[in-house]
């Protein structure tokens, strides 16, 4: 049984040094590949440092657009509030106005028949005394 046993261990501690083998020489390989990526990287940084500070510069011009729109976008609401605040008080002035016509129609509508009411008792009153 002993036998058997060590049998067992001396065949699993095999196989797990034939396992750490295979992945150190996987390991091994994949390490190359990165440093040849980090290389080819290296390599190619160059032409892309002048195109990321253009980026940045880009990047610095639209958010001076942005806070510019923000500032037109502001003076757009108060000229709309001035504009709400005009067309009410035109409103307010029109229903005014719209008052005093009718209390000046009524008004000239009494003084004209008061008028004619007076021309016409004036007129009856001369052509009475002359008969």
């Amino acid at each position: 049984m002993n036998t058997a046993l060590f049998g067992i261990i001396t065949a699993a501690v095999v196989a797990a040094v034939i396992v750490f083998v295979v992945v150190m020489l996987e390991l091994r390989t994949a390490v190359r590949a990165v440093k040849d990526l980090i290389k080819t990287t290296e390599c190619s940084c160059a032409p892309l440092k002048p195109t990321l500070e253009e980026l940045q510069l880009t990047l610095k011009s639209v958010r001076d657009v942005t806070e510019n729109i923000n500032g037109v976008a502001g003076d757009v609401r108060e000229l709309s509030g001035s504009i709400k605040d005009v067309g009410e008080k035109v409103k307010h002035v029109s229903e005014l106005v719209e008052d005093v016509t009718s209390l000046t129609v009524g008004r000239v509508s009494g003084l004209k028949a008061g008028i004619n009411a007076a021309i016409e008792v004036l007129l009856r009153n001369l052509f009475r005394k002359r008969t």
